[in-house]
Parts: C-alpha cells; sequence; structure tokens
C-alpha cells in the first residue's frame, strides 16, 4: 500500500465497534482500522502508536500461538496522510450508526492498522470477480464454570450467555430472548449445532453477521419480522447454494435455503486441516460441569418429550471451535476466585507503583508474557506472582470468550483442486472456503472490577426471574386443584 497515493473515494465505510472503526479497500482485500476516541480525550500520535504496535504483538505472540497461525492475522502499523483520513471521516460520517457517533475517529495521529479483509478468502491478495459469501460469528462462552469459587449454585447449571439475556432484555437492549445458547455450539454434536445456528439466525442480536461481497446483507434488524428477514436473506443465498434455480420459491425454499447455509457453516466449523500447527497450549482441566445448559431450549424440549440428552460428541482438535475453548478456560478460577488476587495486585501496585511495568501489565506481549500463561495451576501461593499470572490468564480468556469468527465461502470452479484450499460440499454445491478470527485485543486490566460487578447482577437478576417463573407454575397449578365445587344436597 503506497501511503502517499491514499484516495479516499476507494475506501468505504465497514463497521465499527465500541473503541474502533474499520473502512475497507474497493479492489483490494485490505482494511483499516482505526482507533475511536471520546471527543473530549486524545491520545499523543506516540501513544496511538503504541496501543496499535501492542495490538499486533498481542495477535502475533499469544493469540496466534494459541489458536493457530493459519486463523490469525496480525496485520500492520501503518501511518497515513493526516489529509487523507480527515477527507475519508467526512466521507464515511454519514453511514455511521447514530449510536455509535459518541466517539471520534482517530484524525489527528495518522496511525492506523492494516490488515487483510477477512470477509473475503484468505488465499487472494486482490477481491475475486466470484461472489464471496461471509458468515461472522460471535459464539461466546462455551463452557459452565467448574471452579469450586463460584458461589452462586445457578453458575453450575445455567451458562452465562443464556442468563445474561434476561438482564439485557429487561433493561431493553434486546426485544425478545434468543435461543442461541453457546453450548449446543461447542458440543460438536450435529444436531444441537443445527440447531444453535438457527437460533442465531432466527434472533441474530450482535452475534451473527452475514456479508455478500463485502456488504452486509443480514444482521442485527430488531425491528423487522423473523420470518421478512429470513425470506430476503434466502432470496440472496439462492443462488450459491441452489445455483440451477431448480427449487421453488416460497417458505419451502426459505427454509432449505436456511437448512442448507446450517449445515455448511457446520462442516466448516468442524473443519481443521492435518496441517495446521496445534495451538502450544496443553489441555485444560476436564469440564466438571454439565456439558448442557440448563436454560437451552434445545435441552428443554428433550426433557419435554421425555428424550435422553443427545451424547456430546466433543469438538475435533484441529478445528478453531477446539482451540477457542481451550483458551477461554484459561479462566479456572471464575470471576469470583479472580477477584480477591485481582484486589491482591491492586494493594501491591498501590504500596509500589514503579512495578507496574515491571509486573507487564500493560505490555509487552512478548515471549515472556506468553510462557507465563501456559502454567495452568491453581494452588495459590499467596504471592503477587501467583495473582497476576491468574489475573492475566483470566485477561486473555476474556478475549477468547469475546472474539468473532469469520467463515468466508466462495462457489467452486469445476476445476478446482482440492489440494489448492479448503473444500465445503453443499447438495448442489462445493465452496472454497476459509476461516479466521478477529477481535483479539487483550480485554483491560481495568476492566476486572466491572466484570466482577456485571456478574452479580445477571446471576441476581437471572435468580430473582427463575424463582418468579417458578412461582407462577406453582401457582397456576394450585389455581387448577383449586378449581373444584362442593354441593351439598338436602336430604
Amino acid at each position: 500500500m503506497d501511503e502517499a497515493k491514499m484516495d479516499e473515494n476507494e475506501w468505504r465505510y465497514h463497521g465499527e465497534g465500541n473503541k474502533s472503526l474499520v473502512v475497507a479497500h474497493a479492489q483490494r482485500c485490505v482494511v483499516l482500522r482505526f482507533l475511536k476516541f471520546p471527543p473530549n480525550r486524545k491520545k499523543t500520535s506516540e501513544e496511538t502508536f503504541q496501543h496499535l504496535q501492542s495490538i499486533v504483538d498481542f495477535s502475533k505472540n499469544v493469540m496466534k500461538e494459541f489458536l493457530g497461525e493459519n486463523y490469525v492475522h496480525c496485520g500492520e502499523v501503518v501511518q497515513l496522510p493526516l489529509d487523507f483520513v480527515k477527507q475519508l471521516c467526512l466521507k464515511i460520517q454519514p453511514e455511521r450508526p447514530e449510536s455509535r457517533c459518541d466517539k471520534d475517529l482517530d484524525t489527528l495521529s495518522g496511525y492506523a492498522l492494516c490488515l487483510p479483509n477477512l470477509a473475503r478468502l484468505q488465499t487472494y491478495h486482490f477481491a475475486e470477480h466470484r461472489p464471496i459469501l461471509c458468515v461472522e460469528i460471535k459464539p461466546k462462552c462455551g463452557f459452565i464454570p467448574f471452579s469450586s469459587d463460584v458461589t452462586h449454585e445457578m453458575k453450575h447449571k445455567v451458562c452465562r450467555y443464556c442468563m445474561h439475556q434476561h438482564l439485557k432484555v429487561a433493561n431493553g437492549k434486546w426485544k425478545q430472548i434468543s435461543k442461541y445458547c453457546p453450548l449446543d455450539l461447542y458440543s460438536g454434536n450435529k444436531q444441537r449445532m443445527h440447531f444453535a445456528l438457527k437460533s442465531l439466525l432466527q434472533e441474530a442480536q450482535n452475534n451473527l453477521k452475514i456479508f455478500k461481497n463485502g456488504e452486509l446483507i443480514y444482521g442485527c434488524k430488531d425491528s423487522r419480522s423473523p420470518a421478512a428477514d429470513w425470506s430476503e436473506l434466502a432470496h440472496h443465498l439462492k443462488p450459491f447454494f441452489f445455483p440451477s434455480n431448480g427449487l421453488a420459491s416460497g417458505p419451502h425454499c426459505t427454509r432449505a435455503v436456511i437448512r442448507e447455509l446450517v449445515r455448511v457453516i457446520t462442516r466448516v466449523l468442524l473443519s481443521g486441516s492435518d496441517k495446521d500447527r496445534l495451538g502450544t497450549l496443553r489441555p485444560g482441566p476436564e469440564l466438571q460441569g454439565p456439558r448442557v445448559c440448563e436454560a437451552s431450549p434445545f435441552g428443554r424440549s428433550l426433557r419435554h418429550q421425555g428424550k435422553a440428552p443427545l451424547e456430546h460428541s466433543g469438538l475435533p482438535k484441529g478445528c478453531l471451535l477446539y482451540r477457542t475453548l481451550q483458551v477461554q478456560m484459561l479462566d479456572l478460577l471464575d470471576i469470583e476466585g479472580l477477584y480477591p488476587l485481582y484486589r491482591r495486585v491492586e494493594r501491591y501496585l498501590e504500596e509500589f507503583p514503579e512495578e507496574r511495568k515491571a509486573l507487564q501489565i500493560d505490555g509487552p506481549y512478548d515471549e515472556a508474557f506468553y510462557q507465563k500463561l501456559l502454567d495452568l495451576s491453581t494452588e495459590d501461593d499467596g504471592t503477587v506472582a501467583f495473582a497476576l499470572k491468574k489475573v492475566q490468564q483470566y485477561r486473555v480468556a476474556m478475549t477468547a470468550k469475546d472474539c468473532s469468527i469469520m467463515i468466508a465461502l466462495s462457489p467452486c470452479l469445476q476445476d478446482a483442486s482440492p489440494d489448492q484450499r479448503p473444500i465445503v460440499p453443499s447438495s448442489r454445491s462445493r465452496f472454497a472456503f476459509s476461516v479466521s478470527v478477529l477481535d483479539l485485543d487483550l480485554k483491560p486490566y481495568e476492566s476486572i472490577p466491572h466484570q466482577y460487578t456485571l456478574d452479580g447482577k445477571i446471576v441476581s437478576y437471572y435468580s430473582k426471574a427463575a424463582r418468579a417463573k417458578d412461582a407462577a407454575v406453582m401457582s397456576t397449578r394450585f389455581k387448577e386443584s383449586e378449581d373444584c365445587t362442593l354441593v351439598l344436597h338436602k336430604v
């Protein structure tokens, strides 16, 4: 990329989160990621550069080691002409969601992160002319806490995602509770995975997006009915999955197309090449808790039908879901067991603030930082070193719990050789595919108190909701049993 010849008209708005904004190049398979700041808070150019470089270092030296080099794309920090950045900012401003405009794109430093466009196949530098479908999934945490530090019994039965849904709906963030449960997706059982993916498609929230040739065609559209969304989505997908167009239109067609999409995504998620080097994380402790969340509608439907729970098939060790789950399980103590250790580190830093750099809390994220994460012992020797190790493991685990998986699919040419790149079949066609991970910024050390408070709120609200529901059920049963009249006749 020639920074001296940058033209803002060659770039288009791609999306943004709370901390960064992304633009994509029209022809080349690259994106630029800019940091965002509140209007009253600006960083110096050097601070911005260091922030972006630490993101690259963490991806390269930690997450790539854990997840495998084929899945993690680190990118590089680039310096851009300030005029280009300012013109680009003006160009994309009308496309930004109003809810995200509380922060401004960094136009002062000129630094950005240049990355591959993960909505495209990761085998070509330039955009292909063939259509590309990309599914972005944010799977969230795939296990129920197994730590003995957990004080709320409910946390040993119901996963964090399912509990959090109730609080989010109560707060008005979402209109209805999603049927998606991460434990179903991480189960490795195809039937449960199909149910999980269909649930995401029904209630995408911010956990699923679908792009066609880099353009968002399906995501969080809360105001529209799922039926209307599915019909429109099927219209976009039909040429991919039924190229001969021999399928009738209507609900049957929509269901068939969605079913094909779900099957293909499941196959890709379970795939893993033997050539990929497995991450070096030793397998953590076996899941001691339940492998089915009590709140999952899939499990409930089986119980109502009197069926035994489906076999937990387990994930193939080479697949990305397995690797992601292993990193998530660096959270060995749960936030309840972790928070006292965080306070131990905080007390030490209050007494010796100059030690913060030596403790590598803010980096550098190098080989030494990575090596300390591999110690999975949980026996507390009372030291600051032990506490810090668990804090850093927790931060990395939280990063894996919040990452996104990008699956890019492109219809195969008839002469495509299987050994050129991975191929996944569907009923009527074949797809070349690539799988990548994004959103791999290390979670902030300072966010731990917030996580501790939020955890308490989530469990407390869910417990109250569950008790209220049980009381309502019992009340209904009591009324039903009361519904009789005793009549006395004169003799």
